[in-house]
């Protein structure tokens, strides 16, 4: 397809697409002569993702720059290529590591994983952002006097569970490892706030069910 096709299609000006070439967020096309250039379902693909990344998830240029080649790099491996791109994305800040409820947090959250026997998420701790947010978020609960208990952290990571193999699942029904590890980053960009929409819902009827509309 043409230039003028793949706006068409994908609902991005043409301006907006020869800025996300120049920026190296979209492939160069297959140049037939000098001027014209023919795009493919691929570029179509990446249009979408890129442009969920920042219209949606408002993800900066650069970051999204980052996320496409850790994608595009055929040398990691399946795992670690979705953990790279995804750790790419705009993540909490950095714990404060000496102040005692970031510490008791890091405590709690080991142990956490261990009942959960969640051993290869454990050997990631120190890299993995999805860890430092369970416990910036956990330090911060504390902080503010609020103790819900371990078991009813653990019941919440159980669903999770359910919830990351409905994720992978689509993951891996992707063709191609490209396509496995773009889904993975829309699923990121796009999913939380769908997952967020569900458990809203969820709770409007749940407590419609528990005490009614009065």
């Amino acid at each position: 397809m043409r230039l003028a096709e793949l706006s068409r299609r994908s609902g991005v000006s043409t301006a907006t697409i020869k800025y996300y070439l120049r920026e190296g967020l979209l492939p160069p096309g297959r140049q037939i002569n000098p001027t014209t250039a023919e795009y493919d379902d691929g570029h179509l693909r990446r249009l979408r993702l890129v442009r969920a990344m920042i219209q949606v998830g408002g993800v900066p240029v650069a970051t999204v720059r980052e996320v496409l080649r850790n994608v595009d790099d055929p040398a990691l491996g399946r795992t670690i290529r979705l953990g790279a791109a995804l750790w790419a994305l705009p993540q909490v800040p950095e714990p404060d590591e000496d102040d005692v409820f970031v510490q008791a947090a890091h405590r709690e959250a080991d142990e956490l994983l261990d009942r959960l026997g969640w051993s290869n998420a454990k050997l990631l701790t120190t890299l993995s952002p999805a860890y430092r947010a369970l416990v910036v978020a956990v330090a911060t609960f504390r902080r503010l006097g609020y103790d819900w208990g371990s078991e009813l952290l653990l019941s919440y990571a159980r669903l999770m569970h359910e919830v990351a193999k409905l994720d992978l699942d689509l993951v891996e029904a992707q063709p191609s490892e490209a396509e496995k590890a773009e889904t993975a980053v829309l699923g990121t960009v796009l999913t939380g706030p769908m997952l967020h929409a569900l458990r809203r819902l969820a709770q409007e009827e749940e407590s419609a069910r528990r005490f009614g509309f009065e």
